[in-house]
C-alpha cells in the first residue's frame, strides 16, 4: 500500500504529533508498505529520514498552552500539491487536519482516500468553532476520522459534528523494556528516584506542583532527589526554586531518546504533575513500559491511559500537599510500587505499535475499500472494523 502521512508540526522538533507520524511511518515502512511523510521543518538544513519532504520553513504560533510551530502560504501550497501529484497514494493520513499548516492545506488539494488523526483536546477551543463552517466543505472530504482520546473525540464531536473512531498514540515498548542496567540516575532506598519530563516552561507540565511537593518530601526522604528533564529556561526556573528543592534537584535539559529511555528505566517514582491542556499522556505509556510506577495527577486522559484497574496512582490536578502525601507513600512501600510495576508493564502492551498500527491499518483497508465510513453504523462493527474495539471498562 502507497501511504501518504502529513504532520502540520516541524517534524524536526520533538513533539507527541511528529512522534506518532515517525513511528507510524516507521513501523508501516517495516511491514513493506511504501509510505511517504509530508511536515515543515524548524530549521532548513535539518537532517530528515529519507521518507520525508519538507515542505517549508515553520513559523512559531502559541496554541493549546504551548507553541506550534507551523507553515503556511502559497509556497506551501505549490510543495503540498506537487507532493500529493508525486506520491500517487493509496491513503492520504492526515494529522490535525485542521490546524492552519500542511495537514489543512493537503485537505484542501487531496483526492485520494482521506483518514484524519484528531490529536487535541480542547473542547473551549474558540478558533476551531468559528472557523467550523469556513472547513466543513473540507472535512467532509474525510472519510474516516480517529481521535487519540476520549477527550480529543469529544472535541472532533463538539466542533466539527459526526464521530470518530478512537486509536490512541502507539509506543515500541521493546526499546523502553526494563533490562535491570544502573545509570547514573538509578536510585536507592536512601536516595530514591523521582522523575519528571516535559517541558520546565510550559505551565501545564506542572513543574510548579512537583518542585511545590518536594520539602515535604525531602522532610520525610532526606536523600530524594528529582531528575528533571526537557527543554526550557534551567537557570531562571532553578534560581526560583528553595535552597533545599534546588540541591535535591538535577536538570538534564533536552535529552537523547537513549537518555530519557534510560532515566525512566531507573525512576523510583516517575510523577506526571501536568494541570490540563492533555489529550492522552505517551509519557505515562513510556514510563510503564520501563517499569518504572507512574504517579500522576487525575486528568481524565491520564486516568484512561492507566486504565481500570488501574495501573498507576493518581492525585488531585494541582495539589502539592497530596503529590507529596502520595509520593511518600508509594516510596516508602517497594511492594506497591512492583504490583504497580507489573501492572504498569501489562498495561503498557496495550499501547505498543504492533497493537496500534494493525487498528490503522483496519481503518485504511476499510476507507480504500468504500465502506460506509461512519463509526457508529452496526455494521462496521464486524469485519475489519472488529479489530478497531478499545477494551471497555474492566478490562486491561
Amino acid at each position: 500500500m502507497r501511504i501518504g502521512l502529513v504532520c502540520p508540526y516541524a517534524f524536526d522538533v520533538p513533539g507527541g504529533v511528529q512522534f506518532h507520524v515517525r513511528d507510524l511511518a516507521e513501523f508501516f515502512l517495516a511491514q513493506g508498505h511504501e509510505v511517504g511523510v509530508l511536515a515543515p521543518v524548524d530549521e532548513l538544513t535539518a537532517e530528515l529520514p529519507a521518507y520525508v519532504t519538507s515542505c517549508g520553513r515553520a513559523v512559531p504560533v502559541r496554541y493549546n498552552g504551548s507553541v506550534a510551530r507551523l507553515t503556511f502560504g502559497p509556497v506551501t501550497s505549490s510543495r503540498v500539491s506537487r507532493w500529493l501529484e508525486e506520491g500517487e497514494f493509496d491513503v492520504l493520513h492526515l494529522h490535525e487536519p485542521v490546524t492552519p499548516s500542511a495537514s489543512l492545506m493537503a485537505l484542501w488539494a487531496s483526492s485520494e482516500p482521506v483518514v484524519a488523526t484528531f490529536h487535541t483536546s480542547n473542547l473551549r477551543s474558540r478558533a476551531m468553532h468559528a472557523a467550523n463552517p469556513l472547513l466543513r466543505s473540507s472535512t467532509e472530504k474525510i472519510r474516516a476520522r480517529i481521535a487519540v482520546s476520549e477527550e480529543a473525540r469529544r472535541t472532533v464531536v463538539r466542533h466539527l459534528g459526526g464521530d470518530a473512531y478512537i486509536i490512541p498514540n502507539g509506543v515500541d515498548t521493546r526499546r523502553f523494556a526494563p533490562d535491570g542496567a544502573l545509570t547514573r540516575w538509578s536510585g536507592t532506598p536512601e536516595r530514591p528516584t523521582l522523575a519528571f519530563l516535559g517541558r520546565i516552561d510550559e505551565p501545564r507540565k506542572g513543574l510548579a506542583v512537583m518542585v511545590a511537593a518536594m520539602p515535604a518530601i525531602l522532610d520525610a526522604v532526606p536523600g530524594a532527589r528529582l531528575v528533571v528533564a526537557g527543554p526550557g529556561e534551567v537557570e531562571e526556573i532553578s534560581s526560583a526554586l528553595d535552597p533545599r528543592v534546588r540541591a535535591a534537584t538535577e536538570f538534564l535539559g533536552s535529552v537523547s531518546e537513549d537518555d530519557k529511555v534510560a532515566l525512566l528505566r531507573s525512576a523510583d517514582l516517575y510523577v506526571a504533575p501536568h494541570t490540563g491542556g492533555e489529550s492522552f499522556g505517551i509519557v505515562l505509556v513510556e514510563a510503564m513500559a520501563s517499569g518504572a510506577p507512574v504517579l500522576s495527577s487525575d486528568l481524565e486522559a491520564f486516568t484512561a491511559v492507566l486504565g481500570p484497574s488501574p495501573a498507576g496512582r493518581t492525585f488531585p490536578v494541582g495539589d502539592g500537599a497530596a503529590l507529596a502525601a502520595a509520593a511518600l507513600d508509594l516510596l516508602g512501600s517497594p511492594q506497591e510500587r512492583a504490583r504497580l510495576r507489573d501492572l504498569g508493564l501489562k498495561r503498557a502492551r496495550s499501547f505498543d505499535w504492533g497493537v496500534v498500527a494493525e487498528r490503522v491499518m483496519a481503518v485504511y483497508e476499510t476507507v480504500i475499500e468504500g465502506a460506509d465510513h461512519s463509526p457508529v453504523e452496526p455494521a462496521l462493527r464486524a469485519g475489519l472494523l472488529g479489530r478497531l474495539r478499545w477494551p471497555s471498562r474492566g478490562e486491561v
